[in-house]
């Protein structure tokens, strides 16, 4: 979650720096490094315990437990739609303004917090 609560908030500092730049060049291995040694593995280890957990503690049949999956699934949208703006990034191609990346930015924590409320509390 640190990784993707934090590319986002490169994006908007990468947004100022011209392309081209040494700053910008700067943005570009940070965010590709982050993408690639932080998130992508934490990303697969989260679904291999998460799916084991789930598997152990015999919750694929509860409410609670679909409604927590489809929230994972939209996290993990975010994971691609992150992706493709780090992609953007590398190639200099970013169309997008520094207000987008902020909002982006709150995505992944309100994803989060249902996520972590209904794990905790299973209300269904």
């Amino acid at each position: 979650m640190a990784g993707m609560l934090y590319l986002p908030r490169l994006f908007v500092y990468h947004c100022a720096a011209p392309p081209g730049s040494a700053q910008s060049e700067t943005f570009k291995v940070m965010e590709r490094r982050l993408l690639r040694a932080i998130i992508n593995p934490a990303m697969v280890v989260t679904w291999a315990v998460g799916l084991w957990l789930a598997w152990e503690g015999g919750w694929f049949a509860s409410g609670w437990f679909h409604a927590k999956f489809v929230l994972v699934l939209a996290l993990s949208a975010v994971h691609g739609v992150l992706s493709a703006h780090v992609r953007a990034f590398a190639e200099d191609r970013n169309r997008r303004s520094q207000t987008f990346y902020r909002v982006l930015n709150e995505v992944p924590t309100l994803l989060m917090i249902g996520i972590v409320i209904l794990v905790v509390v299973k209300p269904f």
